[in-house]
């Protein structure tokens, strides 16, 4: 009777973990370039009272065995890299990538990071950055002037103040993974590259199976609310019946020890 309490328990914590992911999708919903996650679980160990295959005492063997497993527990959550919406802005440095690739940044500690939001605007200097201030890779810097635009391969162009020729400021260079879902997630819609995600390939905007760069765009959450509410609904009718479970193994236990 007490490994169904346990049992119980480890349902309960699934729940809640589910639970767990899924507010942190709806908290996301309004993050520009946000990947949804999905909790993975998976039954822990079994415990075997009988071998299928076994031979009863008038040799006749058991078509099955006696197995009571243990509960379960999450092993992960797997990011989702779909496509999201994209939004219209009035501002050409917002760009968003419209299928396949990541943005490049730097971050303080000299890192490369990669982001699918694409709230870029120009620094003090010029300089494409982050709403955080990290700079794009390669580091682009739009002088003063008019005209700009970004090309769907990722040329940026202006025309400089006092001139009527149209200049190149630089490229964008747009990374992609064999394995996103192993992209390790550092907050601050930036992830980091594992072995697990496979290193970086880098390409350019359009070509190659890598999507075009849309500028005046962005890119937003790809989170479900109407299917996160499903699965909100779920994890708490599993977290209750788990509880009943609980509630019902007790009382049998109880009426035991009054025997």
């Amino acid at each position: 009777m007490m490994r169904s309490l346990y049992i119980a328990k480890t349902g309960m914590e699934s729940s809640q973990f589910r639970l767990d992911v899924i507010s942190n999708n709806l908290a996301n919903v309004g993050t520009k370039g946000f990947k949804r996650s999905n909790a993975v679980f998976e039954d822990l160990m079994y415990q075997t009272l009988r071998e299928p295959g076994s031979r009863l005492q008038t040799g006749e063997e058991l078509p099955t065995g006696l197995h009571v497993g243990l509960g379960s527990a999450a092993t992960a959550t797997a990011r989702v890299h779909t496509q999201g919406g994209l939004s219209t802005t009035d501002n050409v440095f917002d760009l968003a990538v419209n299928g396949r690739g990541f943005f490049k940044v730097t971050t303080p500690d000299g890192e490369t990071a990669y982001t699918r939001n694409g709230q870029f605007q120009r620094g003090p200097t010029g300089r494409l950055e982050t709403a955080e201030g990290y700079p794009l890779q390669p580091e682009i810097t739009v002088p003063d002037g008019t005209g700009f635009q970004v090309a769907a391969d990722g040329t940026i162009s202006y025309i400089p103040a006092g001139d009527t020729t149209r200049v190149d400021a630089g490229q964008l260079e747009l990374a992609d993974f064999i394995n996103p879902a192993g992209l390790e997630s550092l907050g601050g819609n930036l992830y980091r590259e594992t072995t697990a995600s496979g290193a970086p390939v880098a390409g350019t905007g359009g070509l190659l199976g890598f999507g075009a760069i849309k500028s005046g765009f962005l890119e937003e959450s790809n989170v479900n609310v109407a299917e996160e509410l499903v699965g909100m609904i779920q994890a708490q009718r599993a977290y209750e019946m788990n509880s009943r479970a609980i509630k019902t193994s007790d009382e049998m236990l109880q009426r035991l020890t009054q025997l």
